[in-house]
């Protein structure tokens, strides 16, 4: 029951990664500070991503 919720929230926070990295690509951050800035955030999204598969991973795990 949990993972369709958490497939929905990985798939979103995928999204979001890929907006940001598509803004990358298209000269989105004029400057280094917004550069870096962007991929903090990207870099913050991908860790939640695996912390979400992580959890995904135990919860099935806990019920067998």
């Amino acid at each position: 029951m949990i993972d369709k919720y958490l497939d929905h929230l990985t798939q979103k926070l995928g999204e979001q990664v890929r907006a940001l990295e598509e803004s990358l690509g298209a000269g989105g951050a004029k400057t280094f500070d917004e550069y870096q800035l962007v991929c903090g955030q990207i870099k913050g999204l991908l860790m939640a991503q695996r912390e979400i598969s992580d959890l995904k991973q135990r919860t099935e795990n806990s019920d067998e």
